[in-house]
């Protein structure tokens, strides 16, 4: 939509019939979220009365208050723009993000504890912390988004829309072949071919409404799921806690190893804002990335106040919103969902009731367009730099998904998966960088991104599975090869340089024989000189020929004489 003359301001709505699809699309992520957080918390043994009386509604008011503040800036922009055509930023909890807080900063703690409120509060707040240090890396976000090529971070972005989006949804919609096939076929007709829906309803409500009631008439969704729904309902009011305060005295007393989970990870998310606001102006929408990883950051914050432990994020899913031609709305409609459903215990019963094939076809939607959108941004001669960009989530993705056993369980492909899956995002977007600056022929922007990625692997943020530095052991020098042919030397033995010999070929005559050299002397190119300028006393006194015109026959110990 083209900007109004000045003087004639647009009318930005509240809500509008694309706000549906996209709520849909956000809603379905976020929710698949909370119930992977409650069924694997569940699993490791916290009671019911902390996952769904503290952490999901202190998540749900992050949320909450993230979703509002995004939903005010859009309007902020649009009347800045004049344009009726801006798309709220999407906001919610990053999906490997919440698995690194899962199984790297609660799990530890319960086991370190034994105690699952010790273990909450630990987690809670390590979420403090890192909000608090993503809000401080918001001074220079500014600053690394304008040195850090396009096509590096779109690219990023792409491979986590390949992976953990488009790809394990696509997976998901094959787990009931007849309905999730037919709900994608209504998502690509509806959104992609852009053709109208019977009675004009929202792509998405019709193709969930459709699979949901086709899941139940045909069997696949069974009857047991509405016993299981209703579980857990109930009333949970979202109150604030001084859990951060007391977990803060156990973190830096007894558990300071789980700040070394903390702090490449917050990198991590401070780098997904940063890459998904990007991906938006890259789609017409500019937002200041410091103002968002302020919001970020104060969000996570605010979320650990009410128990929550999960920091939360730019979702990555904001350029499909965008494609949807979503405005605010949806962004409002889910804040205010989600605390009414995390209050009441309505999360369990709304996952329960609507079957995953139904509602992942509509997330692979939103990573063909994340995808799309990386290389429709892009001038054609960055395209190797996107695709490059995208591969390390490949391994990211096998190394997750197999948990603790990946390095066993991909040896016999590549031993090289598990290196390259850690710290995916820091490889993706370096290695993209390099790409771009060797394509423009900018050789030593390109070494400087290398010098970059090589210190991240020095201090653990890539190659390896935790933060440390990478220093030499100390103890004996290193075993230097053998350059004498010795097969009988000990492995490990110190190595002693062999004997000098000066002549090749036969014995010299009867004349001097060269005078041995010290070891320090022992050097391609050493030049003997001499102790004195007048030779010995105890020597006879030596007369070189004229020709040679040296002054001490002692320079030429190898000489005979004349």
């Amino acid at each position: 939509m083209a900007a109004s003359p000045v003087g004639s301001p647009v009318h930005y709505p509240w809500y509008r019939k694309e706000d549906t699809d996209a709520f849909f699309a956000l809603f379905q992520n976020n929710i698949a979220n909370f119930v992977i957080i409650a069924i694997t918390m569940l699993g490791m043994g916290f009671p019911a009365s902390i996952v769904f009386g503290q952490v999901l509604p202190g998540a749900a008011v992050a949320v909450m208050v993230g979703n509002f503040y995004y939903a005010w800036s859009a309007a902020r922009l649009a009347r800045k723009e004049n344009r009726a055509d801006v798309t709220a930023l999407s906001y919610g909890i990053s999906t490997p993000v919440m698995f690194v807080f899962l199984f790297g900063v609660l799990l530890p703690a319960k086991q370190l504890t034994g105690d699952a409120e010790l273990a909450w509060k630990v987690a809670v707040a390590a979420c403090f912390i890192s909000g608090a240090i993503e809000a401080a890396i918001s001074l220079i976000g500014r600053w690394v988004q304008r040195h850090l090529p396009r096509a590096a971070m779109l690219g990023a972005v792409a491979g986590v829309a390949l992976t953990f989006i488009a790809g394990e949804m696509l997976f998901k919609t094959l787990e009931m072949p007849v309905i999730g096939l037919l709900v994608l076929a209504i998502i690509i007709v509806g959104l992609v071919a852009r053709v109208a829906m019977p009675l004009r309803l929202p792509t998405s409500l019709f193709a969930i409404v459709v699979g949901t009631a086709m899941a139940y008439l045909i069997g696949d969704a069974g009857g047991e799921r509405f016993s299981d729904a209703f579980t857990h309902l109930g009333f949970y009011p979202l109150l604030p806690n001084l859990a951060w305060f007391e977990g803060l005295g156990m973190l830096f007393t007894g558990m300071m190893a789980v700040l070394t989970v903390v702090l490449p990870i917050t990198l991590y998310n401070a780098i997904e804002t940063m890459n998904n606001v990007e991906a938006m102006e890259a789609a017409g929408d500019k937002y200041d990335v410091r103002e968002c990883q302020a919001v970020d950051g104060t969000g996570t914050m605010i979320g650990a106040l009410f128990g929550g432990v999960f920091p939360t994020t730019v979702y990555i899913a904001t350029v499909g919103a965008k494609w949807m031609g979503a405005g605010r709305g949806y962004s409002l409609l889910n804040g205010a969902v989600y605390a009414l459903a995390t209050m009441f215990g309505l999360i369990a019963a709304l996952a329960a009731i609507i079957p995953v094939s139904v509602v992942a076809p509509i997330l692979v939607f939103v990573g063909m367009s994340m995808i799309a959108t990386a290389f429709q941004s892009n001038d054609t001669r960055y395209y190797p730099a996107v695709a490059l960009a995208m591969l390390p989530y490949f391994a990211n993705y096998v190394m997750t998904r197999f948990g603790r056993a990946a390095e066993e369980t991909v040896a016999d492909i590549s031993s090289g998966i598990v290196p390259l899956g850690q710290g995916a995002m820091f490889m993706a977007i370096l290695i993209g960088a390099m790409t771009v600056s060797v394509i423009d022929h900018q050789f030593r922007r390109a070494a400087a991104f290398a010098g970059v990625a090589a210190g991240f692997s020095f201090v653990g943020l890539m190659h390896a599975p935790a933060l440390a530095l990478s220093w030499p052991r100390r103890g004996r020098r290193p075993r230097r090869p053998c350059r004498v042919g010795d097969p009988e030397r000990t492995r490990g033995a110190p190595w002693r340089a062999p004997p000098l010999v000066l002549r090749q070929g036969p014995a010299p005559g009867p004349g001097p024989r060269p005078l041995p050299l010290s070891r320090h002397q022992y050097r391609p190119g050493y030049r003997r000189r001499p102790r004195s300028r007048r030779p010995a006393r105890t020597r006879p006194p030596l007369r070189c020929r004229p020709r040679l015109r040296c002054r001490s026959h002692l320079r030429h110990p190898t000489r005979t004489r004349p």
